[in-house]
């Protein structure tokens, strides 16, 4: 399993070996001891699986609150993605960049995002199915959960996500702002704005 740090090198790029055969292949797809070794502590007690049908289909940013945040293990056993992460930790010398990571089934890598950062992806294939590890199980509140729009930060990364969100105005509550009254006398109206909340799960 080969650990590389990102340009922030708290975020690691990690792609575990794939032994091949004729019958096909087996992965140890994550493993205490090795992250051990690479000085790595995280204390997973949860896995995610999110199954996307479209190309281009947005999940994040991201982020949890204290005390309820969450480091994730994030792969792709199906499809691929490109993955993003910003760092949000006031007072670090790397505050409000990102670093990114195509991670796919075909080069089998995993990004680790740790406490402190937004995080989130766009599809890059239809069919995608992204598999994640989480450090804590959230709480069903609101409250622990938030979010960012991706032009708010530096995620160069992210262009084909600059698009409108076109859900109706009437249902939905965009990050940049709340629809006006006269929009919401016009429920037939879309919403022009780049990322809705209701949108980014």
């Amino acid at each position: 399993m080969q650990v590389e740090p990102l340009s922030i090198a708290d975020v690691k790029l990690i792609t575990p070996r794939r032994f091949q055969d004729d019958r096909g292949f087996f992965s140890e797809t994550w493993s205490a001891r090795v992250w051990e070794d690479a000085g790595l502590e995280a204390n997973f007690v949860q896995d995610n699986h999110a199954y996307s049908v479209a190309k281009g289909v947005v999940r994040g940013l991201h982020f949890q609150l204290q005390p309820a945040a969450q480091g994730k293990l994030v792969r792709v056993t199906r499809g691929a993605i490109l993955d993003v992460a910003v760092d949000i930790r006031r007072g670090s010398s790397t505050f409000g960049r990102h670093v990114s990571a195509v991670l796919s089934a075909d080069n089998w890598a995993q990004l680790w995002v740790p406490e402190g950062f937004a995080h989130g992806y766009i599809t890059l294939q239809p069919e995608t199915e992204v598999v994640y590890k989480v450090t804590f199980t959230l709480p069903l509140s609101i409250g622990a959960y938030a979010g960012m729009i991706q032009r708010s930060a530096s995620t160069g990364g992210f262009p084909v996500m600059r698009r409108p969100c076109r859900r109706r105005i009437a249902s939905c509550h965009c990050s940049q702002r709340r629809p006006t009254s006269s929009e919401k006398n016009r429920p037939n109206a879309l919403c022009q704005f780049n990322l809705c909340r209701t949108s980014a799960r």
